[in-house]
């Protein structure tokens, strides 16, 4: 992995509590509602490979799955470890999703909630899809996130960033190439990443070997939104938006303007 990625996970204080925050709030719940319709019932076995500090591993070890964390961060799994006092985690250890410590056929599910958008060479976003395939069990389940392709020009025009002379060479280069890269690290633009369209993610993911389920826009439009907090804390209009992004959460012409895109698959 870039090793400017590891370096903003080490440096940045957010990510353990990120999903608590501003927009990344819908991120979370929408993220959990997918995982309820589509994951075995408990105690399955499962992976979050790429889990960061634990976010959903210990949502899901809390209704009794078995969860594995694996993370290429240190930093991550150290947090994770430090929280997990009643040591609910099956275990928790830093490695490589591309090269998986587990056998065969041994996971029910496989979670990739950040391996496929930090691996900017395609070959190594292989790799972790077939590693994903190799340890899940027959009709396994493979829940996985990637960045939208124009994720950064629409959070530009958001922010206001995208009149940065700096940030508006990043943005071309998202949308010609889906390469993000932070030349100046500035915590403000991410990190190394890949940003897919829609159709390219499950390309990937059918062609590593996987069954498509079905590709989904997390967020839709919604993180757009400018009073989102306010909205947020309302509970019938929090309840409200959500009903309305499941009903366009398919829809492939709305799919790229979410900030994050979720597809579940199944092994063979």
């Amino acid at each position: 992995m870039d090793r400017d990625v590891i370096q903003y996970y080490e440096k940045i204080e957010t990510e353990s509590d990120r999903l608590d925050k501003g927009t990344a709030r819908l991120e979370g719940e929408r993220t959990r509602e997918i995982l309820q319709q589509h994951l075995p019932a408990p105690p399955a076995r499962i992976l979050d490979a790429g889990g960061g500090p634990g976010a959903y591993a210990f949502w899901l070890a809390e209704q009794s799955y078995e969860v594995h964390l694996l993370d290429a961060v240190p930093r991550h799994i150290e947090q994770a470890k430090e929280r997990d006092k009643d040591g609910i985690l099956k275990s928790a250890a830093v490695g490589d999703a591309r090269n998986l410590d587990f056998d065969t056929d041994s996971m029910d599910a496989v979670l990739l909630m950040g391996p496929l958008y930090h691996l900017p060479v395609r070959p190594d976003r292989t790799a972790v899809l077939e590693e994903s395939l190799r340890v899940l069990k027959p009709e396994g389940v493979l829940i996985c996130a990637a960045i939208s392709r124009f994720a950064s020009l629409m959070d530009g025009m958001k922010q206001g960033y995208l009149f940065n002379p700096e940030f508006a060479k990043i943005v071309l280069k998202d949308l010609n190439e889906g390469r993000h890269e932070n030349p100046d690290m500035d915590p403000r633009y991410f990190t190394t990443a890949c940003f897919h369209r829609p159709e390219e993610f499950e390309e990937e993911i059918t062609d590593a070997g996987f069954d498509l389920v079905k590709t989904i826009g997390l967020e839709g439009p919604a993180w757009l939104l400018g009073n989102f907090d306010e909205l947020w804390a309302d509970e019938t209009k929090r309840e409200g938006l959500l009903t309305f992004l499941k009903m366009v959460e398919t829809e492939p012409s709305i799919v790229g303007a979410s900030a994050h895109i979720l597809s579940v698959a199944k092994a063979p």
